[in-house]
């Protein structure tokens, strides 16, 4: 059974994806190829998680292989964009940025305590995070580093505590939840 949900196509898209964000350190950062295959790996997180509910193929271990694709991509295109945008923040933007991640942090230490996994929920927030994020390297030629900085985090901010507090809150582990204010 887990043999088959690895095969299916939406977990081979995000097998491919995780592939294609490795290759990402062999090629230029911020050239058209880099652009290119950085476009393929967001239109196949996009398509892996269509696929996956279109043809009724969606599981636990699906979710959490693209969980950790993202997880992956974000790492990898920052350390390797991390010298295009570090001119443009400031102190500030960093502390955030650490502030944030402790809280993600802090937020699986919760589910690890309460569920003994492992979880990070597809919230509203934390999808629009991901958008921001993704759409970053498209604006650092446009060189609105600052400004663009200070938008992310402050989305990121309130998807890392609305994620939290669900954790927080919940007595049973709520991975469909999609934010707090709805149900």
């Amino acid at each position: 059974m887990i043999f088959k949900l690895m095969l299916s196509l939406a977990n081979a898209i995000t097998f491919a994806r995780i592939f294609l964000v490795l290759s990402l350190f062999f090629v230029e950062p911020l050239s058209i190829l880099f652009y290119a295959i950085y476009l393929a790996c967001g239109i196949s997180d996009v398509l892996d998680g269509y696929i996956a509910r279109k043809s009724c193929t969606a599981s636990k271990l699906g979710g959490k292989l693209d969980s950790a694709a993202d997880l992956m991509m974000t790492l990898v295109v920052g350390f390797l964009i991390y010298p295009f945008i570090w001119p443009g923040l400031g102190p500030e933007i960093v502390v955030w940025i650490i502030i944030i991640s402790l809280i993600r942090l802090l937020s699986l230490c919760v589910v690890y305590a309460k569920y003994k996994t492992l979880e990070i929920l597809h919230t509203y927030g934390n999808k629009a995070t991901g958008i921001l994020l993704f759409a970053l390297p498209f604006f650092l030629p446009l060189g609105h580093v600052t400004a663009f900085s200070y938008i992310i985090c402050l989305v990121a901010s309130l998807s890392a505590i609305e994620e939290f507090w669900i954790h927080l809150s919940s007595r049973s582990l709520q991975t469909e939840k999609k934010s707090i204010f709805l149900g």
